[in-house]
């Protein structure tokens, strides 16, 4: 998939935390880093925090039964030190079934987040 990914990788502010993103030409569609949205909702004071809770949050889902966590991708996107590092990705479906698994109450806000950055890059390719 990271052949199909172009250079437009972009930061995302979410109540002024980073959230990476890349955008998917041959698919169309954006991808975000799903330890930083995870981070941004659940308020981990750093990155370790936030990569401990979403592993924790992935084995919950699969124990679940859901296979949402085995259809994330990953990508290599930029650290905070400048290296790129493989990185848990999600499309934008998958990073709602995602959120909705997150217990809190700001849910609706990211899924607003997500769904404007749906529609702005619909918008530029117009």
């Amino acid at each position: 998939m990271e052949k199909a990914m172009s250079d437009m990788e972009n930061l995302q502010l979410f109540e002024d935390q980073a959230i990476r993103t890349a955008w998917n030409e041959k698919e169309e569609e954006w991808y975000f880093s799903v330890v930083d949205v995870v981070g941004a909702l659940t308020d981990q004071p750093d990155i370790r925090r936030a990569a401990k809770y979403w592993s924790v949050l992935k084995v919950r889902i699969k124990a679940e039964g859901n296979e949402l966590t085995t259809n994330c991708s990953q990508l290599k996107l930029k650290a905070a030190d400048g290296k790129r590092r493989l990185t848990d990705v999600a499309n934008t479906e998958q990073l709602l079934r995602i959120i909705q698994s997150i217990p809190l109450q700001l849910n609706h806000v990211v899924t607003q987040m997500i769904e404007a950055s749906v529609i702005v890059a619909d918008d530029d390719e117009e």
